[in-house]
């Protein structure tokens, strides 16, 4: 009975507040997990800026703004997203941008969907393959899904630094879906979701080493299953 009045409750929250509508991103809807968080009028629009904190030297970690009072499990998250290198960047960082999802209550477990701008268009094939990542925290990051299944969890997708990219990731039990720019089909699949089908938890916005990420015209399209 507690599960059941704890999931009405949830659900009731998320389509009051989310369901086809942006939410505003400022510093009262957002808690900084490692990160910077400043709100910045940017192309005539006010946008949320996120820097991963430089104490953080390891990749994918927990390095996000994260939602408050969100809890999402299956359903469409949808978000525009601009990525800049800093001025501090090295010459491996790629303007990592993206959304992480299934966050837990202390940070400690979550997954994600990234992307790596500076690869979309260059001459290096090899690096254009890796321009949309997924990874799950804490056992999945990249370099092992890119080690022990090469190809299953990244792809090239047309994208570059400093232009607004749609972000629209639709998930359902164990699939994830990622569509760019409105595209009428996804650019990128992942069929087994590390966390399971089961997993509900906070949204993200995620950005890595180097990057000066910006997020606006968030909405978050819960369902019921």
């Amino acid at each position: 009975m507690k599960k059941l009045i704890a999931f009405t409750l949830l659900n009731t929250f998320l389509l009051t507040h989310s369901y086809g509508q942006n939410i505003k991103l400022n510093a009262a809807s957002l808690s900084p997990v490692q990160v910077s968080i400043a709100v910045r009028n940017l192309d005539a629009n006010d946008v949320v800026k996120v820097c991963k904190d430089t104490a953080v030297k390891a990749v994918d970690q927990p390095t996000f703004a994260k939602l408050n009072k969100v809890v999402f499990k299956n359903g469409v998250i949808e978000v525009k997203v601009l990525s800049r290198l800093l001025k501090t960047a090295k010459k491996d960082d790629r303007g990592f941008i993206g959304i992480a999802f299934h966050i837990n209550d202390d940070n400690s477990r979550f997954e994600g969907i990234y992307i790596r701008p500076t690869n979309g268009r260059t001459d290096d094939q090899v690096r254009r393959n890796h321009t949309v990542q997924y990874f799950s925290f804490p056992d999945y990051p990249y370099s092992r899904l890119r080690k022990e299944n090469p190809e299953v969890y990244e792809t090239h997708a047309d994208i570059g630094l400093n232009e607004w990219i749609k972000l629209k990731i639709e998930i359902k039990g164990n699939q994830a879906k990622l569509y760019i720019n409105d595209s009428k089909f996804p650019a990128f699949l992942v069929n087994d979701l590390k966390l399971g089908a089961d997993t509900a938890g906070g949204i993200g916005l995620w950005v890595d080493v180097g990057t000066e990420g910006f997020f606006r015209d968030l909405r978050i399209l819960p369902t019921n299953e």
